[in-house]
């Protein structure tokens, strides 16, 4: 969260991120204390009503509130890395937006196995402000218009339930009607799917006292497995190498991250799946070399420079986010581990189902566009005698693995 001082004169002076959205208008003290200062527009269209900051179970005192007292308008959740909006019709929720990666409509479809990643990857590179992915989707007759639909109701209810365990933001709601094309119709009013969230929220709990990570190995333990479902057989069926972790298991039998624990969790209650904090194998062939050499040099970089800039892993960290495509697509999920690497099996991961002289040039120009990244840190916070032996390691490591693409291409 953002930190602002008012000086001696009474000015107080707001970020560009802060300021330009608020444009020239004047702005008025809505309500003000020792603690806190609220300005806004109360004659603008859709004023903000309220605000606040989120504690631990508020999201559930809101959605009471809202439903309640019937409200129509926009509730803006501010979390860490990206916002969630709920949109009100009379009380009831009707439409969900999220700016994370991982609650895009297209992550959905292909959670729920309704699209490949490469298709899904061709048309992510054509959306537009003028043409969305949806339409994209149905038009080119990768997505019945019916399962695009069930998806995006999915991925509604996927926005609100997550909602339930944030503790740390902000809010703001805004007093505007909600137009038709907004309207979702939900399988549940506002006070079921508050129901069902807090249920969720106390059934994960009781899942990852088993689990432990969504980022660790479910690993077959051999124990003779009768009765399954046909979800926990295709569970077992993709754990029995342990090369991926509980999270891309999920997505690669189509089931969403809640449904994957409870399935999870029970067949670790029946001893047929024990979970590993590291893969049971390295990763072979090209990919594997690919993420070896970056990832060797990304340790030697980071060990040089977060000893002059501690704020190295941040700035690292927030490169990977702000990735365009189809970069972003490769490294999504992706986090910067203690040492200055990347967790390679999460990147082939992402990886599945392209083709496999797409997974090469992808991921070594992904993996080049982090160096470079990183290369500009080393020109900034390094004197030049520093940085020159290891800006030539850069270019040394990004000639290979094009060399060694070009060879095998």
């Amino acid at each position: 969260m953002t930190k602002l001082k008012v000086d001696k004169s009474g000015s107080l002076k707001l970020p560009p991120e802060i300021y330009r959205p608020l444009g020239d208008e004047p702005l008025e003290v809505i309500s003000a204390s020792a603690s806190h200062l609220l300005l806004g527009r109360p004659e603008a269209e859709g004023p903000v009503l309220i605000s606040g900051v989120l504690e631990e179970g508020s999201v559930t005192d809101l959605l009471s509130y809202f439903n309640m007292f019937r409200k129509t308008g926009i509730l803006t959740i501010e979390l860490e890395g990206g916002l969630k909006e709920l949109y009100f019709q009379q009380g009831e929720i009707v439409f969900a937006t999220s700016t994370f990666a991982s609650e895009d409509l297209g992550e959905v479809l292909f959670s729920l196995g309704k699209i490949e990643q490469d298709t899904l990857l061709e048309l992510r590179l054509l959306v537009s402000k003028n043409i969305s992915l949806g339409k994209l989707l149905v038009e080119r007759g990768a997505v019945a218009p019916k399962d695009l639909w069930l998806a995006a109701r999915s991925q509604v209810e996927h926005i609100i339930y997550t909602l339930f365990s944030a503790d740390v933001g902000g809010f703001y709601f805004r007093s505007l009607p909600i137009e038709q094309e907004q309207i979702l119709r939900l399988s549940m009013s506002t006070q079921n799917i508050i129901m069902e969230g807090l249920r969720r929220l106390d059934e994960r709990a009781l899942f990852m006292r088993k689990i432990v990570s969504l980022d660790y190995f479910p690993l077959e333990t051999g124990k003779e497995a009768t009765d399954l479902t046909q979800s926990e057989a295709r569970l077992m069926n993709v754990a029995q190498a342990g090369q991926r972790v509980a999270r891309d298991l999920f997505r690669l039998i189509g089931l969403r991250e809640f449904d994957g624990m409870r399935i999870l969790f029970g067949l670790i209650e029946r001893r047929l799946i024990r979970m590993e904090d590291t893969p049971t194998t390295e990763i072979e062939g090209m990919l594997g070399q690919i993420l070896a050499a970056y990832n060797s040099l990304f340790k030697v970089v980071f060990a040089r420079v977060v000893k002059v800039s501690p704020e190295f892993p941040q700035e690292v960290a927030q490169s990977l986010r702000d990735l365009p495509q189809p970069y972003s697509f490769v490294l999504r999920d992706v986090e910067l581990q203690d040492d200055g690497t990347l967790d390679g099996h999460r990147i082939v991961a992402n990886l599945v189902g392209l083709e496999e002289g797409d997974k090469k040039k992808l991921l070594a120009d992904a993996l080049c566009e982090v160096a470079f990244t990183e290369t500009m840190a080393l020109r900034r916070d390094l004197d030049s005698e520093q940085a020159r032996p290891l800006i030539s390691r850069v270019q040394e490591v990004t000639t290979k693995i094009r060399d060694m693409i070009g060879r095998n291409g």
